[in-house]
């Protein structure tokens, strides 16, 4: 065997090293149908493989330059943009870099890799547009904090005047009150290089934490719950997490509310396959761990689906857009996804919400060693 044939022997599995790559990497068939994508691919849509192959790029992806998906369509022609504008369903419009090449000797074929240049790679620094607005709390921390104490200290008096079966509630409100001062504390410390520190949290303890702050406001319906009892702590931050599915059940029970049977249903679940990619230790990183609030509501109004998670986004009168943009930048913090999903034939809103188990996540950074 020469030498170049034992170097070749011995190289790292080609599917492997795709695998490991942060650019999302798409292999298309003829007719821009996708066949295969790598981790990061299903990352960039927010979908699995099996939901994502079979489906026309097209239909994934919708280009601001018309002539560019015409010239993507000529599948003998190698092609190369930078910073086009591109709307993502379910994530509104991205600056990508996109390169399509064709695959040699099969004919029709191409395999086409998207960067997205202004994304908030996880580790690597935070999204430039809507960071600057969600830093809001850290500009207006003093004026937030100060009625804050004022609240807790009105609860706690109330605490000793009204019964033990109601100073549950008093109680409730001094914790939520710290809860909120703590996150507002982590708030201020976020920047491009920082992200609020995680831990193992038990998923299902957040939850409850979460429906029980629902719940003391009275509103409906009760919220129902499909959980999986099996499921391992997940990393995360545990104040985040509540707030993350305190402003979700929120919505959900918002949404609905005019239904003739209003229904919000919080299902637990082992969702395996899901990766992303971690900018710190450039190793995929499993979110098997999935949370889904639905409801039973309307839903968003189509026109405004691909942009829910971005600031100042909102269908509320009342609203002013940035529960969900707060709660795209807390999963995000965590190394963790979310993403909505319209059921209209069955009459149902998901929004599914993705996280690494702490158990896995502290192995690999032993070095896959850790007891």
């Amino acid at each position: 065997m020469s030498p170049a044939e034992a170097l070749v022997a011995g190289a790292p599995d080609a599917q492997r090293q795709l695998a490991s790559l942060p650019l999302a990497i798409v292999m298309l068939a003829p007719g821009l149908q996708i066949a295969a994508a790598n981790p990061a691919a299903e990352q960039f849509f927010g979908q699995s493989l099996r939901r994502l192959a079979g489906r026309k790029l097209t239909d994934m992806l919708s280009f601001s330059e018309p002539h560019l998906a015409e010239r993507i369509g000529d599948a003998e022609t190698p092609v190369s943009a930078r910073e086009i504008s591109v709307v993502v369903p379910g994530q509104g419009t991205r600056q990508l870099d996109v390169t399509v090449t064709p695959i040699v000797d099969e004919p029709g074929w191409q395999m086409l890799t998207l960067h997205d240049t202004n994304a908030e790679a996880l580790g690597e620094g935070a999204a430039g547009g809507d960071n600057t607005v969600l830093r809001a709390p850290e500009i207006l921390a003093h004026e937030i904090k100060n009625p804050l104490a004022g609240i807790r200290g009105a609860a706690q008096l109330l605490g000793r005047k009204v019964s033990e079966k109601d100073r549950a509630l008093t109680g409730l409100i001094a914790e939520e009150v710290d809860r909120i001062a703590k996150l507002i504390d982590q708030m201020q410390t976020l920047s491009r290089q920082t992200t609020a520190p995680v831990e193992p949290c038990n998923l299902h303890e957040a939850a409850r934490r979460a429906m029980a702050v629902i719940d003391a406001a009275g509103t409906r319906p009760r919220v129902e719950e499909e959980f999986d009892p099996s499921l391992p702590p997940v990393l995360g931050s545990p104040d985040g997490l509540v707030q993350v599915l305190i402003n979700l059940i929120a919505n959900a029970r918002e949404a609905c509310a005019k239904a003739s049977k209003p229904r919000v249903v919080v299902r637990t679940r082992f969702a395996s396959g899901l990766q992303l990619h971690s900018g710190k230790a450039g190793k995929p990183v499993r979110l098997p761990i999935e949370l889904r609030v639905s409801d039973n509501g309307p839903g968003v109004d189509p026109a405004m689906r691909e942009h829910i998670f971005e600031p100042f986004v909102t269908s509320k009168k009342t609203g002013q857009g940035l529960g969900l943009a707060l709660v795209r930048k807390l999963v995000r913090d965590m190394n963790g996804r979310i993403s909505h999903e319209r059921d209209d034939a069955n009459g149902w809103t998901h929004f599914r919400l993705h996280l690494p188990m702490a158990g896995e996540t502290r192995s690999r950074s032993r070095g896959g060693s850790g007891r």
